[in-house]
């Protein structure tokens, strides 16, 4: 046991030494201070993220020596690249949080140098960075970037590394800065808010569907005698749906909801030899009337909310489906205390009721 103790002990100093003089082996390049050219309007770095495959240098440079015998050596920047590029950014690239927040994803950040025979050196830089915008939960992808430097230099400066990187990830956040003044004002990811107008929606000709408006009342004439025996003379079947349409401008992504109140004619029965006078007529255009109030309680709620632009339609879709559940209720209210109609002094409160909110959304004057 002492012995294998000694051995593993022995195999882990071993390691350690040979990491401590792969460490010595490294060079490190410290990024200058250079303020940036540009003042982004639009966003500011939130923070840097490293996903290259190879996290241990950023650069193979050629070095030569008293006797221009030319080694390779790895270079790495201080710190890393994601520390190292963070601190570059907060140094010189003007900041303001109250901007879009944004996070730059390092993807290949190489800077690769050969030996040419004439004792000249070649080195390529490449960069290809994402750029993506920090959301509460997630972030969103936005663009990429590639690009690169190519250069050739004497055997004996080999000093020309930092620059070439710190311009190479200079050309890439001048890009993106140029990236966002193009096109914050008409992507929908970049929007800062949401405006919502509604409208009502109405089809013309008319088909089979009468969608809401006051001076389209139901008539006798949109029933078919398909209604069976029973206790009922006519039915309506109502519903409530809408059509969205958004456009960014400015910024702002304007949607419009185009309500739709309706019902098909197809779904408006009564019995052939039923009473087909103005009482039941009106008792059946109430159910018409409680779908609009309901349509017009959603576009309410809409309203008043804070809608998020990456995400605009889940608060919209669960308000929708509230708003089918209130129908459902407030339909089969209207027909239990109204007894489906037989009751005229229930049916008369319910007018009443109805007529005044119908007055109060400015529907009915």
């Amino acid at each position: 046991m002492i012995k294998l103790f000694l051995l593993l002990f022995a195999a882990g100093c071993i390691s350690l030494f040979a990491a401590f003089i792969a460490q010595q082996n490294i060079s490190l390049i410290t990024l200058q201070d250079e303020k940036l050219s540009f003042t982004p309007h639009e966003f500011y770095i939130a923070d840097v993220v490293d996903e290259r495959t190879n996290r241990n240098t950023v650069a193979s440079l050629i070095y030569k020596d008293a006797t221009q015998a030319a080694s390779l050596k790895q270079v790495d920047l201080q710190g890393g690249a994601a520390a190292s590029l963070k601190k570059f950014v907060s140094h010189n690239l003007y900041r303001d949080t109250t901007l879009r927040p944004v996070i730059v994803t390092i993807k290949q950040l190489d800077l690769i140098e050969s030996a040419s025979p004439n004792g000249q050196v070649n080195g390529k830089l490449t960069v290809a960075f994402s750029f993506g915008l920090q959301l509460k939960y997630r972030t969103v992808h936005l663009t990429d970037y590639r690009g690169g430097i190519r250069y050739i230099r004497p055997g004996s400066r080999p000093d020309i590394a930092e620059p070439t990187l710190r311009h190479g990830i200079e050309d890439a956040l001048a890009y993106f800065n140029t990236w966002m003044g193009q096109y914050a004002g008409s992507n929908s990811v970049l929007a800062k808010e949401v405006k919502v107008t509604f409208s009502d929606y109405n089809e013309k000709p008319e088909g089979d569907t009468i969608y809401y408006a006051i001076n389209r009342p139901l008539t006798w004439g949109d029933f078919g005698e398909k209604l069976g025996p029973g206790r009922f003379e006519a039915e309506i079947f109502a519903g409530i749906g809408y059509t969205e349409q958004a456009e960014v401008a400015k910024g702002i992504i304007h949607l419009n909801i185009a309500l739709k109140v309706y019902a098909p004619k197809s779904d408006c029965l009564v019995k052939a030899d039923g009473v087909r006078d103005k009482y039941t007529l009106n008792h059946e255009q109430r159910h018409f009337d409680i779908e609009k109030l309901v349509g017009e309680h959603f576009k309410q709620k809409i309203s008043a909310m804070h809608l998020p632009v990456d995400n605009f339609d889940g608060p919209i879709n669960v308000e929708y489906l509230e708003t089918l559940r209130e129908a459902t209720r407030l339909q089969k209210q209207y027909d239990a205390e109204t007894r489906h109609g037989t009751d005229q002094q229930a049916q008369a409160q319910w007018n009443e009721k109805i007529d005044k909110e119908l007055e109060l959304y400015s529907i009915k004057k």
